[in-house]
């Protein structure tokens, strides 16, 4: 019999539940710590011993420190083994925690290379893995030199947003510093980047005693600024594994999980190919499963359900125990995902029988289907999107205000 063991879940937004229901299912007891606005979401409650709810999910110190203070009072009861972020904006929160409580995981060091898009770029340059030049907004004199020597286009990000969300894209130097100038005191917070055209790929990936076990690569058919800034459609086909790119991507990201100090969790990590070189540089990384149902596209593809396999890792570990990946099958999968200018939108005209997956939420359209023929999957998500986006597509681009 397995020694149970008491997990504490933090997922301020709705998922995870695969990743709940697998530990469960292997003898655990799951606490999850999530927004009073999600209560009454579909949260797999069989597998969910209590539940514990907040009104302020943000991440600032006070916070953080109420949500501190909240647990420690819950040890008093109840001994924690393990403390799980399901999201990226709640990696933060269980890196704290666990600094402060001393319990077993990534803390706060590791975690920025995880959250913080300034500290992977600074530590994937340290490694020696290729990034676009960059620069932090701290001091006035590094961002000049930037401006003079890199050629514009530049990108503004967001350090700690998560895909897309808060990119400024600006063609000058004055451009530049308006818009660095319109941050105010929260410039700190930014970088600049150099704006690299090309393909932007992703690899997701599960990682056990420092090692990467499984790594299943993609390519986005449009990449995420573009569906961010310009009301795209989200569109993911899986490659092939044994493929040089797919080989080359493998290579890349066991290189940034060593250099970033993963030890044990789920991954999502995106590449570009530079349409100028030819090469592969790194964008960014986090430790949890990658959004927008890319799940589901690694499942389709390959067998493995990366939210059940990690909870079964982070089992093994606790116990000092081995785990087995599963055998993956090779087949080639796709993803389409929309807006949809219908509440219930009825999506009977997509009817290939490789669709093997549809989404179900109000004003969306999406699916995912399964081939042995990347063509076929290649033709299906082509022709899809031209209907979606004649019949369905709705759009609400993000805006030009910086993301706080």
């Amino acid at each position: 019999m397995n020694k149970p063991l008491t997990f504490l879940c933090i997922s301020f937004y709705f998922k995870g539940g695969e990743f709940m229901q697998s530990c469960k299912q292997d003898g655990n007891t799951v606490y999850l710590l999530t927004s009073r606005k999600l209560e009454h979401r579909p949260w797999p409650r069989e597998a969910i011993d209590e539940f514990f709810f907040m009104d302020n999910i943000e991440n600032t110190p006070e916070n953080i420190a109420d949500i501190t203070r909240g647990v420690a009072w819950l040890m008093r009861e109840k001994k924690i083994d393990a403390i799980v972020a399901l999201d990226d904006f709640d990696v933060e929160k269980a890196a704290s925690i666990r600094e402060e409580l001393r319990i077993p995981g990534m803390g706060l060091t590791t975690s920025r290379y995880f959250r913080d898009k300034l500290a992977m770029r600074m530590k994937a340059d340290e490694a020696g893995i290729r990034v676009p030049r960059f620069t932090s907004l701290f001091h006035n004199d590094d961002i000049n030199r930037f401006a003079d020597d890199v050629p514009a286009p530049w990108l503004v990000k967001p350090r700690g947003e998560a895909s897309a969300t808060g990119i400024k894209k600006v063609h000058s130097k004055d451009e530049l510093w308006s818009h660095i100038n319109a941050l105010g005191d929260r410039r700190h917070q930014f970088l600049a980047e150099q704006f690299r055209p090309g393909d932007v790929y992703h690899s997701d990936s599960l990682i056990f005693n420092g090692d990467v076990a499984f790594c299943w690569s993609s390519k986005y058919l449009n990449t995420p600024y573009e569906i961010a800034h310009h009301a795209g459609i989200f569109r993911s086909a899986t490659l092939d594994q044994n493929s040089a790119e797919a080989v080359r991507l493998r290579d890349l990201n066991a290189a940034v999980m060593k250099a970033f100090g993963m030890r044990h969790s789920a991954s999502h990590t995106e590449f570009i190919l530079s349409k100028d070189d030819g090469e592969f540089y790194f964008l960014e990384t986090s430790s949890r499963v990658g959004g927008a149902h890319l799940s589901v596209l690694v499942e389709t593809a390959s067998g493995i359900n990366l939210w059940r396999e990690w909870a079964r890792i982070e089992s093994a570990v606790r116990r000092a125990e081995k785990w087995t990946l599963p055998e993956p099958r090779n087949d080639f999968a796709g993803i389409l995902i929309s807006l949809a200018r219908f509440e219930h939108p009825d999506t009977s005209v997509f009817d290939a029988p490789e669709i093997t997956w549809r989404m179900n939420e109000k004003h969306h359209v999406g699916m995912v289907m399964r081939s042995e023929s990347r063509d076929r999957i290649m033709e299906l998500l082509t022709t899809y999107a031209d209907i979606v986006h004649r019949d369905f597509h709705a759009s609400a681009p993000i805006g030009d205000k910086p993301s706080a």
